[in-house]
């Protein structure tokens, strides 16, 4: 049986695993962004959209907080079905601030959608960069820094998706794919 010196075994061993490394990098993209012109005024612009809708539903509250006050201020002079009609309208004017409230700052409110359309364009500017420099430098996968490492990048050639579908026995071709 040959002798294989230890160094020959090791580079041996090595050997797949020197095949299989693959290039990682990583970027914080709030550090990006923060040095975009176009997202900084972008922004800027969802800031003071914020601001104005914030101020409207301040003034709403306040209107209702007013006409509250007075109710109780009044409250004993009102019969009982006037005192029904009072508390009902003002029932009704806080339920009015809640819906504008969820109306301009809700999960599908219009800030959201203003964020979305204002700030998606220098997003998009931002992926394409993260893509052409991990493109050029020959790394598989780019994650982002900032919040929760979010995949930016990941080359075409590492996608295992059709293989693992292959091995449950489940069609390329299926819905959602």
């Amino acid at each position: 049986m040959p002798k294989i010196p230890l160094v020959g075994l090791v580079l041996l061993a090595l050997a797949p695993a020197a095949a299989a490394q693959q290039r990682v990098g990583h970027v914080d993209s709030a550090v990006i962004l923060e040095q975009m012109p176009e997202f900084q005024s972008a922004q800027q612009e969802v800031d003071r959209l914020g601001e104005r809708y914030q101020a409207e539903v301040d003034a709403s509250a306040r209107e209702a907080d007013e006409a509250a006050a007075e109710f109780t201020a009044r409250e004993i002079l009102y019969t009982d079905e006037e005192r029904e009609r009072a508390l009902a309208a003002l029932a009704d004017r806080r339920q009015a601030v809640d819906a504008l409230r969820r109306r301009y700052f809700g999960p599908e409110g219009e800030l959201f959608r203003e964020q979305q359309q204002l700030l998606r364009p220098a997003q998009e500017r931002l992926l394409a960069a993260v893509e052409a420099v991990a493109s050029e430098g020959g790394y598989d996968y780019v994650f982002d820094r900032d919040g929760d490492y979010l995949f930016l990048f990941a080359a075409p050639a590492n996608d295992l998706t059709d293989r693992v579908l292959d091995e449950l026995g489940v069609g390329v071709g299926s819905p959602g794919r």
